[in-house]
């Protein structure tokens, strides 16, 4: 498989980097975070986003969607990567969306699907339990006459979602992979409490509470008791578009550090001239090469369902987090004083590159996941 992109791909990646620099630029998210946005995102650029058909990327063209894949869904993260852009678009249109693909019953795709994919339904994710990311440390539970009692952290978006999908631990203790059922719920139902939160990165989560919140057979997503495998699936899928999304912002930091130093002159010559910081810069351009190469390779894998995709993704989360760190410190430091300030825009990337990297598992979760699946 040839880590190049065809022609339709190519399009839709241009089409992509014009719009969501004009409509969803650097400066949209300081606004954001400047009037404290209660919503954390323009719901109209969302709105036409929908209408582009980029809501529905992943979902297939019998329920509302273009089926662009995952390859598609990559493209358009690594652009919002680029500029810092907030969507519910990891939230609703991947995470939600492949819960629903790989778990929902038809009368669920055929609801739920085509109203995700018009930008009209906002589904988040509710899974996140512990400070740091542990899939399968679930301590909801459904118990009694299905009542769902529990507390979720960093949902993201869950304080504008419409709907949530919930893990809850129907059999079993918590760390065991086994007794984790999904469900789906009214964001607004009867003992449904969200409270948002704002992130580092000037992002909006939530942390709910569930208490006695009533759920039926006809609210699981997948199988009762087994849905780690429709969990794992929907982790994968964030982790790798997130992977991108990391290398767009990666990209864009290292792009703004290569101007300033062809600008700054020091002892009057060019800063970029200096052979250290050329060092610095290439290799820099080596690492992100690499990134560019396996997230690529993890999207496509992904689409083609291939049995090696859960190992590669740890890879691409694992490598695209590491060279984003790295990245925005060294974009920082070149930057020197000024690199430091509010009023510059780099610190956005760095705060963004850090709370990316985090979610759903660090190059730390990952390396360790990489070689566990890998056999050792």
């Amino acid at each position: 498989m040839t880590l190049t992109l065809n022609d339709d791909q190519l399009m839709f990646r241009d089409a992509a980097r014009r719009f969501v620099a004009e409509r969803a630029p650097v400066s949209q998210l300081r606004q954001l975070r400047d009037d404290n946005d209660p919503v954390g995102f323009r719901r109209e650029v969302w709105k036409e986003m929908a209408e582009m058909g980029w809501a529905g990327l992943l979902i297939p063209e019998e329920h509302g969607g273009t089926g662009f894949g995952f390859v598609g869904a990559g493209l358009l993260a690594t652009e919002l990567g680029r500029n810092l852009s907030a969507t519910p678009f990891v939230s609703s249109a991947v995470l939600a969306v492949t819960a629903l693909l790989r778990g929902g019953t038809p009368e669920q795709k055929e609801i739920l699907l085509p109203a995700i994919a018009g930008g009209d339904l906002l589904i988040a994710f509710a899974s996140e339990e512990c400070a740091r990311h542990a899939p399968y440390h679930i301590e909801t539970r459904c118990t009694g006459k299905h009542k769902l009692n529990g507390r979720k952290l960093h949902v993201l978006d869950g304080h504008v979602a419409d709907r949530l999908i919930v893990s809850a631990r129907t059999s079993g203790e918590p760390g065991s992979r086994d007794g984790i059922t999904l469900f789906l719920i009214d964001a607004h139902a009867d003992g449904v409490s969200i409270t948002r939160s704002s992130m580092v990165d000037c992002r909006n989560s939530a942390v709910i509470e569930l208490r006695d919140v009533m759920v039926s057979e006809a609210d699981v997503i997948g199988t009762f008791d087994k849905g780690a495998i429709v969990l794992d699936a929907v982790l994968d899928a964030g982790r790798a578009v997130l992977a991108a999304e990391l290398l767009g912002l990666t990209e864009e930091a290292f792009e703004r550090t290569l101007a300033y130093l062809r600008e700054r002159e020091q002892f009057g010559v060019k800063i970029g001239s200096f052979q250290a910081l050329q060092h610095r810069a290439a290799h820099l351009f080596c690492e992100i090469e690499l990134v560019r190469s396996v997230v690529l390779r993890t999207l496509q894998a992904l689409d083609a369902r291939e049995p090696t995709a859960s190992t590669l993704v740890c890879l691409a989360k694992a490598k695209a987090s590491d060279v984003a760190r790295i990245a925005t410190n060294e974009a920082v430091q070149m930057h020197g004083g000024i690199g430091m300030t509010d009023e510059f825009d780099i610190g956005f990337f760095m705060k963004r590159a850090r709370a990316a990297a985090e979610s759903f598992g660090d190059q730390y979760y990952h390396t360790d996941r990489f070689a566990q699946l890998s056999g050792y």
